[in-house]
């Protein structure tokens, strides 16, 4: 059993990987900012934790997360205020990650999306720009600490009922992925985070997929090397 962190737990994501983690042993902490959620984090088997990471700062996140065995960041802004959106989507991811180092939580999966990267080429002028912007520096700050983290890149999420088969592909070096974008539902991603929790040789992984023809546990052993089904 392991104690699991998972901000941003109301999200449509997290409330599928609460709900997963939950069903097989663990101990999960789904931190939500409005405490009118809590009740929805609970029906899960999560216990909902009332804090907004938002405003919190580095101290009060470690003490957030201290205690804990992994975290998982799958919040975000929602998108439609720039300045809000950096200020979840990067500065508050950041803030979480230095929190994880300072409260000796070495595993952290961040839910990123699958053209995540320092030239993401998203026109300036574009409504999405700021997004792109802030996942890029989280994840490239992840990229440098020495936590065991895992990025999880999936394309356009979708409110599908899961299919438990994805295409995934281990994209090395900051690189592009090769994996044409198109679509996978929120629950296959959960199903994702969670197979990666207990894969330890994807630390270090930067993770694209899609919906696909593969079972998730096998696309996990298949793209990255050393992985068991």
């Amino acid at each position: 059993m392991s104690r699991i962190a998972v901000v941003g737990g109301h999200g449509k994501v997290a409330l599928h990987l609460e709900r997963l983690l939950a069903a097989r042993g663990d101990e999960v902490s789904g931190i939500v900012r409005n405490p009118e959620h809590a009740a929805d984090v609970e029906a899960t088997g999560a216990t909902a934790v009332v804090a907004d990471v938002e405003n919190l700062g580095t101290g009060a996140l470690t003490a957030l997360l201290r205690g804990h065995d992994a975290v998982v960041w799958s919040a975000g802004a929602g998108g439609g205020d720039p300045a809000r959106t950096y200020a979840v989507d990067r500065d508050a991811a950041i803030r979480s990650m230095d929190a994880a180092v300072l409260a000796g939580v070495r595993r952290y999966v961040m839910v990123s999306y699958l053209g995540a990267r320092t030239d993401h080429g998203v026109d300036p002028e574009s409504s999405f720009f700021a997004y792109a912007e802030a996942k890029a520096a989280a994840d490239a700050h992840l990229r440098t600490t020495d936590l065991d983290w895992t990025i999880l890149a999936p394309s356009a999420l979708t409110l599908d009922a899961a299919t438990g088969r994805v295409d995934l592909e281990l994209v090395e070096g900051g690189a592009a992925p090769t994996l044409t974008s198109a679509s996978v539902t929120r629950e296959d991603v959960a199903l994702v985070a969670a197979a990666v929790l207990e894969t330890p040789s994807t630390v270090g992984a930067f993770l694209a997929f899609n919906n696909g023809l593969t079972p998730v546990a096998e696309a996990v052993a298949t793209a990255v090397p050393g992985a068991k089904a």
